[in-house]
């Protein structure tokens, strides 16, 4: 069973996808492709859902890596594959390897997959806001460049993530943005609420390819919070007081 999922032509034909919550076999807060490691739904059902997401890329169940997700600046780089009980904590990974998908799992946070096709290198990125501060999208640049990769070359797409009309944050987390840059209030419009404000998740980690100098970027329009029907959405879930939820997977691959 083919499993939906978003592409971008900017990252030059090569297999990837952002999935969707679609075609999967878990059930319940999980339903249905649900793709996380990590989690409490049923391991075997996690399996196969990610066993089809690869199949989608043309790949094996075991060609798909991914990590153990942290909230850091911090780049795995991939000689050899490990196995799900060994991946490494890190929110990113690049590889120069043939035939392996890397893969990231969100549920509101950024995923980010980038390509120097001509060099033959590729990145995937988990960029919350926590990781998208600390710097995760230019930590992901340098490792792909240090194996190869030209910056003027590489192709950076940002997945389906929780958008501004939807990302309420406080006056906190607002005035920690603006400490580090003052630059950083345009990332910010007017909250419904007195001490709030909408965060533009998205536009700072495209911003932060920009300075990266990743000029060949673009980002799929799709809000994770919104579209209950097609994304897992953490916040969504939380205000629902709905418990433990799934997450997505985006990945990418040399062909």
């Amino acid at each position: 069973m083919t499993v939906p999922s978003l592409t971008h032509p900017v990252l030059d034909g090569l297999p990837h996808g952002f999935f969707t919550r679609a075609g999967g076999v878990s059930e319940g807060q999980f339903a249905s492709l649900n793709c996380s490691l990590s989690g409490k739904d049923d391991p075997e059902a996690v399996a196969e859902n990610r066993a089809r997401a690869a199949a989608a890329l043309g790949l094996g169940a075991q060609a798909l890596v991914g990590l153990f997700q942290v909230h850091s600046p911090d780049v795995a780089v991939l000689d050899e594959p490990w196995g799900a009980d060994a991946r490494p904590k890190a929110d990113a990974v690049v590889t120069r390897r043939r035939g392996l998908a890397l893969g990231i799992v969100t549920a509101d946070c950024v995923p980010v997959l980038f390509a120097d096709a001509e060099a033959g290198v590729i990145g995937a990125a988990h960029a919350g806001w926590r990781g998208a501060f600390a710097g995760i999208i230019e930590a992901t640049v340098a490792a792909m460049e240090r194996l190869g990769a030209r910056r003027g070359r590489i192709a950076g797409v940002i997945g389906p993530s929780i958008r501004q009309p939807s990302y309420e944050v406080d006056d906190a987390f607002h005035a920690q943005f603006l400490a580090a840059d003052a630059a950083n209030a345009r990332f910010f419009a007017a909250g419904r609420r007195p001490g709030h404000a909408q965060f533009d998740l998205a536009g700072y980690c495209d911003a932060a390819l920009a300075a990266a100098g990743v000029e060949r970027r673009a980002t799929v329009p799709a809000d994770t919070f919104a579209e209950t029907d097609r994304f897992f959405s953490y916040r969504r879930a939380t205000l629902e007081g709905a418990g433990p939820i799934g997450h997505q997977l985006s990945a990418i691959a040399l062909d």
